[in-house]
C-alpha cells in the first residue's frame, strides 16, 4: 500500500526500530526493494534523488507507485535531497508521498525559511516532509561536501528548528557520510549526540549515508574486475544502537549500487557471450535483494508490517 512517510516513520520511532529508505534508479532496483520488504513483512521507503528523476522521470515514479499500491506492506515514495521548493512541488505533482528539502547549506535562519515553505505546501497536500540540520561530508550525486564544511547537528538548534518549521522528520549529522568511502576503519558515530537530540525531540530522526559497504560485496566487486579504493561503511551494531534511540529512517544507496554492479559483472564474466538483459539484470536484482534483506534485519523492521 502506498502511504506517507509519517505513516511509516512515526510507528518506527515509537517502536524503536529503523526503516530502510533505499534509492532506486530502475525497475529491478524497485522490485528488489519492495518485493524483499513484502517477503519479510517490513515497511519500507523507496527514494528517488533529483538525479534519478532526471534519469527515469515520471516513468520511474510510476513504476514505484504501481508496485507500492499493489504491495501488501506500507511503502512510501520519497524525494531524496530535494534542493529547492520547486523541486519538492514537482515531486508532489509526480505522486511522491514524502519529500525532503535539503537547505542545510544555508545558515540556520535560511534553512528554517526554505524548509517552512516546503512544509506548508506539502502539508496542504497531505504529504510529509524531511529536512536536514547539520551537514554530512562525502559525495552523493549533486551533493558534494568537503570534510572542512561538514558539521554535526546541535541538539538545542534541532529543537528550535523543529518548532519553527513543523518538519515531520529530521536528518541529523552524527558522523555518517555519503558514498562508499567513510574514512579508515570503522567510522565514528556520535551516539551521545543521537540520544541527546532524541531526548529533546519527539519526531522521527533520519540517518543519511548509512550504507554498510559489506566487505564481501566489495571483494566480489574486485574479483569481478571492478576497481574500488579502501571502501568502508557504517557498522551494523552502530545502526542497531542508533535505531534504539530515535533514528527511524536509514538511507541506503551505495550498497545497492555495489550489489547491482556485482550481479551484472559476475553474470557477464560467467558467460561473456550473454546478451539477454534478463540474464544480466536478473542476477543483479537477486544480489540487491540479499543486501536489502540483511539491512532490514539489522534495522529490526522485519515483521513490523
Amino acid at each position: 500500500m502506498l502511504v506517507t512517510g509519517n505513516d511509516i516513520l512515526v510507528p518506527a520511532r515509537a517502536g524503536k526500530y529503523g526503516v530502510g529508505s533505499f534509492n532506486t534508479n530502475n525497475m529491478e532496483i524497485t522490485q528488489a526493494i519492495i518485493h524483499t520488504a513484502e517477503r519479510l513483512r517490513s515497511p519500507v521507503m523507496v527514494q528517488m534523488s533529483e538525479g534519478a528523476i532526471k534519469y527515469g522521470g515520471q516513468d520511474l515514479a510510476n513504476i514505484v507507485i504501481d508496485l507500492a499500491r499493489r504491495a501488501t506492506v506500507p511503502v512510501a515514495l520519497h524525494l531524496d535531497h530535494g534542493s529547492s521548493y520547486e523541486s519538492a512541488l514537482k515531486a508532489i505533482k509526480m505522486g511522491f508521498t514524502s519529500v525532503m528539502i535539503d537547505a542545510s547549506h544555508h545558515d540556520f535562519e535560511g534553512n528554517v525559511k526554505e524548509t517552512k515553505r516546503v512544509v506548508e505546501a506539502a502539508h496542504a497536500m497531505g504529504i510529509s516532509v524531511e529536512s536536514e540540520l547539520g551537514r554530512l561530508g562525502g559525495i552523493e550525486e549533486h551533493i558534494v561536501v568537503d570534510e572542512k564544511d561538514a558539521f554535526l547537528t546541535d541538539p538545542e538548534e534541532a529543537v528550535q528548528f523543529i518548532e519553527q518549521t513543523g518538519t515531520d522528520y529530521l536528518a541529523i549529522a552524527i558522523g555518517t557520510s555519503h558514498g562508499a568511502f567513510k574514512g579508515k576503519g570503522r567510522p565514528y558515530i556520535d551516539h551521545a549526540r543521537i540520544e541527546k537530540i532524541a531526548s529533546l525531540t519527539g519526531i522521527p530522526l533520519v540517518a543519511h549515508g548509512s550504507s554498510g559497504v559489506p566487505q564481501e560485496i566489495v571483494e566480489r566487486f574486485r574479483k569481478a574486475g571492478g576497481e574500488i579504493g579502501d571502501a568502508a561503511g557504517i557498522a551494523d551494531e552502530d545502526l542497531q544502537r542508533a535505531t534504539g534511540f530515535g533514528i527511524a529512517k536509514v538511507n541506503v544507496d551505495t550498497d545497492l549500487r555495489l550489489a547491482s554492479t556485482v550481479g551484472i559483472r559476475e553474470a557477464l564474466a560467467a558467460n561473456p557471450k550473454e546478451f539477454d538483459p534478463r540474464k544480466i539484470f536478473g542476477p543483479a536484482r537477486e544480489v540487491m535483494s540479499q543486501v536489502i534483506e540483511h539491512k532490514l534485519r539489522v534495522l529490526g523492521s522485519v515483521g513490523k508490517a
